[in-house]
């Protein structure tokens, strides 16, 4: 069991570090000056749940501030995928599984788990010189102010936060497990609970799969730019670190759901362009509205996001309509369904979350627009939940409509 533990820990962070080198190796993040090692740690520790905060130093009359708020999810969602799958295995193939030895097998993962994330806070942590221009572009920041401020060399730098990583981390984790037992359809249970699984397994199964398919898209139509719009290295960057990130954003803006956000200063996030110039044209407030019409007022093309998560949902009703046991209703559908989908967007959502600022001040003047830059993404998300629970409960009725017109016609068989 301990080894079987170990296995899983291991091949989900080596699935993480892999995605996470080859992310930032596009990105260009190889070319630091020394901190490669500890911005890759950073990463995975972000993947993972945990937390990273942003440090600085710029002398005694001038100040760094910093806040980093955000999960690279393409490197969360390939460890969580491989850490479901070998944590499963052993349990395929049987019929049922003994309460005791579940705790036990989802115990020794945990711990395992939390002691290398640990590991890696100690190695998630850097300095580096920063270089800001202001006023002359040849001239450097420290040349202007250094013997006049006594503002030493500008440093920026980065620090896991032990406490609040392990806590996350621990719920990250224990939320993978129960997903993958939730999800998977060959994987044994306990026999308490084997009566809940024709009301559980299909609805939840079919919503990872509608991410997943969101997520599939969303790489054909990286791949697609990447191949004929240039800045492909940017491109693959995004879509190695990214890529849910943008993908379930546009599920959850098809549906009609919203994000508030913000884009000031001189850098941003990696991010498509009319997402980038929705959140740069504030309302005067400082926020935007990233919704449907707000993209579609940039991009008419947009619009296409709402017959996308129509065919989308839909598809994903019928897959689990299909999975469930036919003397299910299809009003028993909508229910399942829509419980299922609004908490797959209660549990996503979040994660889209995105706060980035960093300011430099010289005695106390100057603001984050000026001397460093802002970027905030919120979703709101129990508007977002709400539509998904409405979509649900029609996509339910009508995939179990279809189902049961599917197996009558004799192309299905019955799953009693």
């Amino acid at each position: 069991m301990a080894v079987q533990a170990l296995a899983a820990v291991v091949a989900g962070y080596v699935a993480m570090g892999v995605t996470a080198a080859l992310g930032l190796w596009a990105a260009g993040a190889a070319d630091l000056p020394g901190g490669f090692a500890a911005v890759l740690a950073a990463v995975v520790v972000m993947a993972a749940g945990g937390q990273v905060e942003i440090t600085g130093s710029a002398g005694a009359f001038a100040g760094t501030e910093g806040e980093l708020t955000a999960m690279p999810l393409t490197v969360t969602l390939v460890g969580a995928l491989v850490t479901g799958a070998v944590f499963l295995r052993p349990l395929r193939h049987h019929a049922v599984a003994r309460a005791g030895d579940l705790a036990a097998r989802a115990a020794a993962v945990v711990v395992l788990w939390l002691a290398a994330l640990a590991g890696l806070c100690a190695v998630a942590r850097h300095d580096f010189p920063l270089t800001l221009d202001v006023g002359d572009p040849q001239e450097p920041l420290t040349d202007l102010f250094g013997d006049l401020l006594d503002a030493t060399d500008p440093t920026v730098g980065f620090r896991a936060v032990v406490g609040a990583t392990l806590g996350y981390g621990l719920l990250w984790i224990l939320g993978v497990l129960l997903i993958a037992l939730l999800v998977s359809r060959g994987s044994a249970l306990p026999a308490r609970v084997l009566r809940h699984q024709e009301a559980v397994r299909p609805a939840a199964s079919a919503m990872l799969l509608l991410l997943l398919a969101y997520v599939a898209v969303g790489l054909v139509i990286g791949l697609v730019v990447a191949a004929t719009k240039g800045h492909a290295a940017e491109t693959f960057a995004v879509l190695l670190l990214g890529l849910p990130n943008v993908s379930w954003l546009a599920l959850g803006v098809g549906i009609g759901g919203s994000w508030q956000g913000t884009v000031e200063g001189p850098f941003g996030l990696p991010m498509p362009q009319i997402l980038d110039a929705v959140l740069r044209g504030g309302d005067g407030t400082g926020l935007s509205t990233v919704d449907l019409s707000s993209l579609a007022a940039e991009d008419g093309r947009a619009w296409w996001l709402l017959p996308v998560a129509a065919v989308l949902v839909l598809a994903a009703a019928f897959v689990a309509a299909v999975r469930s046991p036919a003397r299910v209703r299809p009003w028993q559908h909508a229910l399942h369904v829509g419980v299922a989908f609004a908490l797959t967007l209660l549990a996503v959502a979040p994660l889209t979350l995105v706060e980035a600022r960093f300011g430099l001040s010289i005695l106390g003047i100057g603001d984050l627009a000026a001397l460093g830059g802002e970027v905030v993404l919120r979703p709101d998300v129990w508007r977002t939940a709400g539509l998904a629970l409405l979509w649900g409960l029609v996509a339910g009725f009508l995939g179990g409509l279809l189902a049961t017109r599917t197996r009558h016609h004799g192309r299905l068989p019955s799953e009693d």
